[in-house]
């Protein structure tokens, strides 16, 4: 898991040199695809349940699961989510990060705060993370964050366990809940808060992966995937800067 963590972190981390206005997603999943071939490790969302790209690539209002396409030209401070998930050695890894198009100065200040506090939502729930903690302790931390921001948190996507399977036990919710299980030295998951300018509200394209805001509000997300220790949590995907407010 330490070894797939920090594949995907590292790939998520060249993805941030591909991010200019006037580049396509496409583009950017097709060089996402030559370095994972290259370092020899195989991209989960390939054929996942259908999904037909390597690389999900989300800009603006949409939330989650952007498929790469020609047509899906970056403009100067669009907030664009790569979500990295890749499969090495029988175990996935799987991290996300917002970049801007054109760097911070490109966008607008509510888009730099809607950024910065998923950044900081994110953060947060790692830190309250360790043996005997309640797995619903997450979402209530960032919901405090979320809300006291006048942003609101996606509820139908989570975090999720992860190791032999992509997905799996436990849910990993962003708000409050009563997920009474609790943290074991050992467990491992992924905390992803998607959070929102506007209205939570969802909508689905046809293409039946694209989820967006049905406000065409933007949207923001970070995840890394965290291995509980005996002492606390250990994130295994992290990456150079990733103490900042928000790379």
């Amino acid at each position: 898991m330490k070894d797939a963590g920090k594949a995907a972190a590292e790939l998520l981390d060249m993805c941030k040199e591909w991010i200019k206005p006037g580049v396509s997603s496409d583009e950017i999943d097709a060089k996402f695809h030559e370095a994972v071939v290259k370092r020899g490790v195989y991209p989960s969302p390939l054929g996942y349940a259908g999904f037909p790209k390597s690389l999900c690539v989300s800009i603006n209002e949409v939330v989650c699961h952007g498929i790469p396409d020609l047509g899906a030209v970056l403009q100067p401070g669009d907030l664009v989510k790569c979500d990295v998930s890749i499969y090495l050695n029988g175990v996935h890894g799987d991290t996300c990060r917002t970049f801007i198009a054109g760097g911070s100065g490109s966008t607008d200040k509510e888009s730099l705060r809607l950024t910065a506090v998923t950044k900081h939502a994110l953060d947060s729930a790692i830190r309250i993370c360790g043996p005997g903690a309640k797995i619903s302790a997450i979402g209530e931390v960032i919901e405090h964050i979320v809300e006291a921001s006048g942003f609101s948190a996606v509820r139908e996507y989570s975090g999720h366990g992860i190791g032999e399977h992509l997905h799996c036990h436990p849910l990993v919710s962003n708000f409050k809940n009563r997920n009474h299980m609790v943290m074991n030295e050992g467990m491992t998951f992924t905390i992803e808060p998607m959070i929102v300018e506007g209205s939570p509200s969802i909508g689905l394209w046809s293409d039946g992966w694209t989820v967006v805001t049905v406000d065409n509000k933007r949207a923001a997300q970070f995840e890394h995937t965290v291995l509980i220790t005996a002492n606390g949590a250990e994130v295994l995907t992290s990456y150079p800067g990733s103490n900042e407010p928000f790379q």
